[in-house]
């Protein structure tokens, strides 16, 4: 949930949007709904493929946000005191490790540690989005080089003409040393697919560890070792479905009451 400030405004180069289907999180995103800090977006992408007319398909609500889908995350820490530190030990005491297990690793051992593919955002300010073969989001099939596009000014509001790729993971493996190389490639594809003219500035993010590529069969882990706990929650702790923001929310929560329950707070 990224939401870097690009050009003077925030846009979206991690998670595109969330969806809601458990009714805890439904909650927590009603409350957002209500003070304006997220709205739902659409219902309907469309599905690209080269030489092949635009499709519509429809699935569940995808959600947005005014402020950045990072805005979120700054709201649920609101009340609650966040120091950022660089480690390459585990702190002392208890510990949660939120992140993807390949970096977790790197501290401790992850129960079952599941594999991660890499991504490369690239995001792309344009005169106009008019000419786009779709208003919001399209899934991109079989295509060697970018798998997702989202309009960023239709998911966030302000109409803005910017549009965020997201490339294959094959693709992403090629530049991963240097993310500002898969502009060109990117650039191309988006040509092919949808016929936009050259762009007026771009931005390229690596994303090493973006998408879990499995899951593992609870919410969270939580081990004890050497008298202490040690705790691991993320979208790749997801029961079912394809790893989401909500998951990762849900993961996080049951790992947080689990703790409490243990230590008796």
């Amino acid at each position: 949930m990224a939401s870097p400030l690009l050009h003077d405004r925030r846009v979206d180069t991690g998670a595109g949007y969330f969806t809601v289907r458990d009714d805890d999180f439904g909650a927590l995103v009603d409350d957002w709904a209500a003070r304006g800090l997220a709205h739902e977006w659409t219902d309907t992408f469309t599905v690209l493929r080269a030489g092949a007319e635009p499709e519509s398909k429809s699935g569940p609500t995808r959600w947005g946000t005014p402020g950045g889908l990072r805005s979120l995350v700054r709201d649920l820490l609101r009340d609650v005191p966040v120091e950022q530190t660089d480690v390459d030990v585990l702190p002392a005491g208890h510990v949660v490790l939120a992140m993807p297990d390949p970096q977790a690793s790197r501290l401790t051992e992850v129960p079952d540690a599941v594999p991660y593919d890499p991504v490369i955002t690239v995001v792309l300010g344009l005169a106009t989005a008019s000419s786009l073969p779709f208003a919001d989001a399209a899934f991109v099939q079989d295509d060697p080089d970018v798998e997702f596009l989202a309009v960023d000014g239709a998911r966030r509001g302000d109409g803005a003409p910017v549009l965020v790729a997201h490339t294959t993971a094959e693709r992403a493996r090629r530049h991963l040393d240097d993310p500002d190389s898969a502009v060109a490639p990117v650039v191309e594809a988006l040509r092919r697919l949808t016929g936009i003219a050259p762009p007026e500035w771009t931005h390229a993010h690596r994303w090493t560890y973006a998408k879990p590529s499995a899951s593992h069969e609870a919410s969270f882990g939580l081990v004890e070792r050497d008298g202490r706990l040690i705790g691991f929650a993320g979208d790749q702790w997801c029961l079912e479905g394809s790893p989401r923001v909500e998951s990762a929310w849900r993961s996080g929560s049951d790992l947080g009451a689990a703790l409490a329950e243990r230590l008796g707070a």
